[in-house]
């Protein structure tokens, strides 16, 4: 291959969702309406929990990192595409490229872990009240946040970085976003390295913030089984059956874009799906909490 088509392109091509010219009006207004639905709602959310002293609470505190994280991730991917889609452009600069894949996992991997500890919040509500106060206690939960930022930056930095050191000759992302996968598919250099960092990286930091919400809601539910009257389980549901909902939400329809599909869907197809549930579809949900 010749020495000039290794080089980095400046620049690459979204495909977007649909190509079909009839379907891009009905898809901005769509896109458009869940966008401001995400940004309004999340931010009421925002504002409330810092104003009101009675919302000074755990669930609260991550309930409004939650909703500042949604609007960033939602905030990463959809303005762009809807300006694509507005313009009739495709293009997007490499320098934009990995800066918006770099964001995406940033805080898509936010989104899991503070889910992950609203489940342990509830958890430790339901299985152990007379506690709560002294095992959910604000430096507690401030350092939860923190951790989950920092292991947030590093294992996006982790997975960007090496996509630096590739080559591509294909511009065109058949994707509305610089999904990761994606771009590495377009790579005519040795893509070893980007793999596995993110097997050595990505799976545990997937799997794990998910196996703990798993495990949380199912000792809460246990523990509501095991309560005697009626009144008691309601009241107990009561307190965390909006974190459930949305939990319920966002790995549910996520699946179900992915493995509940009219047709079998290729592999792209999955990932497009599970990104657009994911990145558009679960954010306007959230604001349920309230």
């Amino acid at each position: 291959m010749e020495p000039q088509n290794l080089t980095k392109l400046s620049e690459f091509l979204l495909l977007g969702l649909s190509e079909e010219p009839d379907l891009q009006t009905l898809l901005f207004g769509l896109f458009l309406s869940m966008y401001l639905i995400t940004m309004l709602g999340n931010l009421l959310i925002v504002l409330a929990v810092s104003s009101d002293s009675h919302l000074h609470t755990p669930m609260y505190f991550f309930l409004s990192n939650l909703s500042f994280v949604d609007i960033c991730f939602t905030s990463t991917t959809v303005p762009k595409m809807l300006m694509n889609i507005q313009t009739q452009s495709k293009v997007i600069t490499y320098g934009g490229c990995i800066t918006q894949m770099y964001f995406f996992l940033l805080f898509g991997m936010l989104d899991n872990f503070l889910l992950t500890m609203m489940a342990y919040d509830r958890f430790v509500a339901i299985c152990h009240p007379l506690h709560y106060t002294v095992i959910m206690h604000p430096w507690l939960c401030g350092l939860l946040v923190l951790v989950s930022w920092c292991v947030s930056v590093l294992g996006s930095l982790l997975e960007t970085l090496p996509v630096l050191r590739l080559s591509f000759t294909n511009m065109e992302i058949p994707h509305y976003f610089c999904d990761l996968p994606e771009v590495l598919k377009l790579a005519c250099s040795d893509t070893l390295i980007n793999n596995l960092v993110i097997l050595a990286f990505s799976t545990p930091v997937g799997i794990s913030p998910l196996s703990c919400t798993l495990l949380s809601s199912a000792c809460i539910f246990w523990a509501v089984f095991k309560i005697p009257s009626t009144r008691g389980k309601w009241q107990a549901l009561s307190t965390c059956g909006s974190h459930l909902t949305v939990v319920s939400l966002f790995y549910g329809i996520i699946f179900a874009a992915v493995y509940l599909q009219p047709a079998p869907p290729t592999s792209s197809q999955k990932d497009k799906a599970a990104a657009l549930m994911c990145g558009v579809g679960c954010p306007p949900a959230e604001p349920l909490y309230l």
